[in-house]
């Protein structure tokens, strides 16, 4: 047995696979808030992340404590580049600052100031989410907890820490914090240098399919399992969630419908950005790298909405159907939390457009979906500029439940996505499997296949060129918001 933990931004997962990768159980905690005290802020205590595991661990004891008992390795995948500053004594100093946040847009030109090598050596530009800005800010404005900053660990590697005692992470997560040399695959010590940070603060790196570590004694107590159990690398929850899905190939690639909406291609080179807010980053994978842009909000603007009328979302998109038509002409900007790719831009924020006496529930659902398609569609262009090409996905996360939004994405893409079964669970079985690549010593590829299609999803070409038209209608919006929205914070 194997199990992989997912630390999410709005909660924990954890899933049991056996040795045939076969689905055991799963178990998933209470909802995770997180605090917004600050325009563009976005934290959360570190503890209610240990909480929220021991919530799906304690659970899965009480449900199946004999397949607990037979885990033999542990795989960690997590929301990426929150900055967990840690004291001396291992305890945080202060709520983590999240993948969201976008503070940190000055120190993200300081930071290319002082090293104008950094998007050849980090792969990427850096954007206000990464973990370097984060300190950056820390030391210039809260002076008196930088200066207590013994270590700083990603939210998983947090994780791994009250797990066994630890301070690990793995390449593909630590690639995203602009202190990596992506292409040595090791901290850089320049990159260091210019966000005023030590390499003694950070942890020590691993592959994902290394083991780094073993369950505290105490702990395989209270859940019933062996001591010797082995904690794998792990991932980003990106990178993780390619491993659910096989995607480690040269060109292979995923679209994400989760808290945020990610395209992703794997790649066997590493192949910098420098033009676009584009990440490549090392996979979980030794030898393997990929592309990744991110919207910060996708099916956060899905709930948002919901809240806003007082619906379930759920109930909202099963309403819509199944069948795309036209697009709707109330037009949706997703960027609640600001734009990371590809274009930075921290002060933009989300908008309706169009709406009317007759606006109601459904054409607000809809104008939402379609939204957060063409904010992918804007990536996707992006990548194809770059010379990535991109011609079939597979459709994980949460919303690709829905096949109304695939519909939108496939063909604003013009490419078939095809729906692996179990997607809503990608990161946490890709976590299970980078586990038992560790913990048994397999081949990486032998475990890391493809999965079984659960549907495709193919273009509705009747409509390409309706979804074409009021993309570019969108794109041309964007520029307006972007205006009010600037205007708002001064």
């Amino acid at each position: 047995m194997y199990l992989g933990i997912d630390l999410g931004t709005s909660g924990v997962k954890s899933v049991l696979i056996d040795d045939g990768q076969n689905f055991i159980a799963q178990h998933s905690s209470r909802p995770l808030d997180v605090s917004r005290p600050h325009f563009g802020w976005s934290e959360q205590d570190p503890f209610i992340w240990w909480d929220g595991v021991c919530q799906t661990l304690d659970g899965l004891a009480a449900e199946h404590p004999r397949e607990l008992a037979a885990v033999e390795a542990i795989g960690l995948s997590g929301q990426m580049y929150g900055a967990t500053v840690l004291d001396a004594a291992d305890k945080p100093l202060r709520p983590a600052i999240l993948w969201n946040d976008t503070r940190t847009e000055q120190q993200c030109l300081e930071l290319e100031q002082r090293e104008p090598k950094l998007r050849s050596i980090a792969g990427r530009k850096p954007t206000p989410g990464v973990t370097a800005v984060k300190l950056m800010w820390l030391k210039q404005h809260e002076p008196g907890v930088f200066a207590k900053v013994k270590h700083v660990l990603l939210p998983k590697d947090f994780i791994r820490l009250m797990l066994t005692g630890d301070k690990a992470s793995d390449m593909a997560d630590s690639s995203g914090t602009m202190w990596m040399d992506i292409s040595k695959r090791e901290w850089s010590s320049a990159l260091l240098a210019a966000s005023g940070m030590e390499q003694s603060q950070m942890p020590k790196l691993y592959e994902g399919t290394e083991v780094t570590g073993r369950l505290r004694a105490e702990l395989a107590s209270r859940w019933g399992m062996s001591p010797s159990v082995q904690i794998a690398g792990g991932g980003g929850d990106n990178a993780c969630g390619a491993c659910g899905t096989g995607v480690i190939g040269e060109g292979e690639g995923t679209v994400s419908l989760g808290t945020s909406g990610v395209l992703f291609v794997s790649m066997k080179t590493p192949r910098p950005s420098h033009e676009y807010a584009i990440e490549t980053l090392c996979h979980s994978v030794p030898g393997t790298w990929h592309q990744m842009s991110v919207i910060l909000s996708a099916t956060s603007c899905l709930n948002w909405v919901a809240k806003l009328l007082k619906r379930n979302a759920a109930e909202l998109v099963t309403e819509l159907g199944r069948e795309l038509g036209g697009p709707t002409p109330l037009l949706f900007v997703p960027f609640l939390d600001g734009s990371w790719s590809p274009h930075s831009d921290t002060e933009i924020r989300g908008a309706l457009l169009g709406l009317q006496h007759s606006t109601d529930d459904a054409e607000m659902a809809r104008a939402v979906l379609q939204g957060v398609a063409f904010a992918l569609r804007e990536c996707a262009d992006a990548f194809r500029a770059t010379g990535t090409s991109i011609d079939k996905l597979l459709a994980i996360g949460g919303g690709s439940r829905s096949d109304l939004w695939l519909s939108m994405i496939a063909t604003l893409f013009g490419v078939e996505l095809r729906v692996p079964e179990s997607s809503e669970l990608g990161a946490a079985f890709g976590a299970a499997r980078l586990a038992m690549v560790a913990g048994s010593g397999a081949n990486p590829a032998d475990v890391l296949t493809r999965p079984k299609i659960n549907r495709s999803i193919a273009p509705v070409i009747q409509f390409s060129a309706a979804y074409d038209d009021s993309y570019r209608q969108w794109r041309r919006a964007i520029a307006q918001i972007r205006e009010r929205s600037a205007a708002s914070t001064m």
